[in-house]
């Protein structure tokens, strides 16, 4: 589903060069729930973004679904993106004046979709997620919980066959934690979606299928 073969990441500015990412070989299976784990500086950011398809690697190759997205024009790139990949962030990333469904809406705008198709697909997500009682609440009406639920609605709402989460529970405190990461193990037993997913948080990492660790931008397991 995610192969990563020999990527390099550098990072230039005229007066010093940063190596983000080294030698890193991956692989990540259909279905597969996988971890990255290393300290702040590490390369797990850098890690999600090539995955994602937000930054281009410096060397190597990036599959995703076999398809390779090297030198592939930036529209291609942004259509893969949004019909392959969903994301989740530490910060939610919510639309303050929309509400909830208008922001569980806003990948199907990229879609040829009538308006009562992509209604009834964001409040299938937001059943998904526990959420259909708050489809006209606005975000600041909501908890941090809650709002990364509708966070993760808006991620699966176009049926993305790969799920990356980028500190997923971060903001959230240890009840709140656990709640998502049985929302994310949910979707990945019952749907099969493939999900990365950058943690600080031991316990949960401890709950997935396998841990990739990152140190000064090589990966160490």
């Amino acid at each position: 589903m995610i192969s990563l073969k020999n990527v390099e990441k550098v990072y230039r500015t005229e007066e010093i060069e940063t190596l983000a990412l080294s030698g890193i070989n991956l692989e990540i299976e259909e279905g597969e729930f996988v971890s990255v784990m290393g300290p702040s500086g590490s390369g797990k950011s850098t890690l999600f973004n090539v995955i994602g398809l937000l930054d281009e690697p410096s060397k190597g190759s990036v599959l995703l679904a076999g398809e390779s997205i090297q030198g592939l024009p930036d529209r291609e790139q942004a259509r893969i993106r949004n019909r392959q990949v969903g994301f989740i962030f530490q910060t939610f990333h919510l639309i303050s004046d929309l509400d909830v469904i208008d922001n569980v809406e806003i990948p199907l705008l990229y879609r040829h979709l009538s308006s009562s198709e992509r209604r009834s697909r964001a409040l299938r997500a937001l059943e998904r997620v526990g959420l259909a009682s708050r489809v006209r609440h606005f975000p600041s009406q909501l908890s941090g919980g809650q709002q990364q639920r509708v966070a993760i609605a808006r991620a699966i709402v176009g049926q993305p066959r790969i799920l990356l989460a980028d500190e997923p529970t971060g903001n959230l405190d240890s009840q709140m934690g656990e709640e998502i990461m049985k929302i994310l193990m949910g979707l990945n037993e019952d749907e099969k979606a493939t999900i990365v997913m950058v943690t600080h948080d031991a316990r949960l990492a401890e709950k997935t299928e396998r841990i990739v660790r990152l140190f000064d931008g090589r990966q160490v397991n």
